[in-house]
């Protein structure tokens, strides 16, 4: 049976033609010299700008890339065309929307088959959200955070990207904790929690002080205990 792969970055912000040091951790981890990568731009409404900056960070010396739009789909057999990759690199955006349009084209269930074939899932921000049960987003007002219950649950725990860049973050996504979220991981933008099928492997850090915590109600108190990331900057 394949190993299952998920990386959840907080956030992953490059320039162009700029690859980050968790874009190669995620690569490593497909054990291939040119793996097949593929971008799913579906929560920026398949913005053309995010797309060439993700070409302009996957260069096809290191790697295959590729990408699924939805709103244009060309792409007739999702689930042989996902299933094909090495890599899914989820963008973030709005995680909401983007959760709506995937269960209308079967991406979902797609994923899902990807995963437990071995494909790397990753992503930051909506692209990490999305492998949870629930979490933190501002797909329903840019200004104010609010809890996403419906997320595809790959991973049965919480989660709040951004945790260190966002004010409202940190103390919305411990309300949720004491108010009944499941346990779950909290990640700073520029670090990433790998987990092997649903387990941490390891916890890595793409710059100095970026960091990633697991976050749990104990006796009544919310508690956040580092994951002491690894650096590969």
């Amino acid at each position: 049976m394949a190993e299952k792969h998920i990386v959840a970055f907080g956030a992953v912000r490059t320039a162009l033609a700029a690859m980050h040091p968790l874009s190669r951790y995620v690569l490593s981890l497909a054990d291939k010299p040119r793996p097949k990568v593929c971008c799913i731009p579906t929560a920026t409404g398949d913005s053309p700008a995010d797309l060439v900056r993700y070409y302009g960070n996957f260069p096809p010396s290191i790697c295959e890339p590729t990408h699924l739009e939805l709103f244009d789909r060309t792409v007739k057999d999702i689930r042989e065309f996902l299933l094909g990759q090495d890599v899914i690199f989820v963008l973030g955006g709005n995680t909401a929307n983007m959760l709506a349009i995937w269960r209308v084209h079967g991406v979902d269930k797609a994923l899902r088959e990807a995963w437990e074939a071995g494909v790397v899932l990753c992503g930051g921000s909506a692209g990490s959200l999305v492998w949870f049960e629930c979490g933190t987003t501002d797909s329903y007002d840019k200004n104010q955070l609010h809890p996403l219950r419906d997320g595809l649950g790959f991973l049965p725990y919480s989660h709040c990207p951004h945790y260190n860049a966002e004010d409202q973050r940190r103390p919305l996504y411990h309300r949720l904790i004491a108010e009944g979220f499941p346990a779950g991981y909290a990640v700073d933008d520029g670090a990433a929690v790998h987990f092997a099928g649903t387990e941490v492997r390891e916890a890595v850090s793409g710059r100095e002080g970026a960091n990633a915590y697991r976050v749990e109600l104990r006796d009544g108190k919310v508690v956040e205990t580092s994951l002491n990331p690894r650096p590969i900057w």
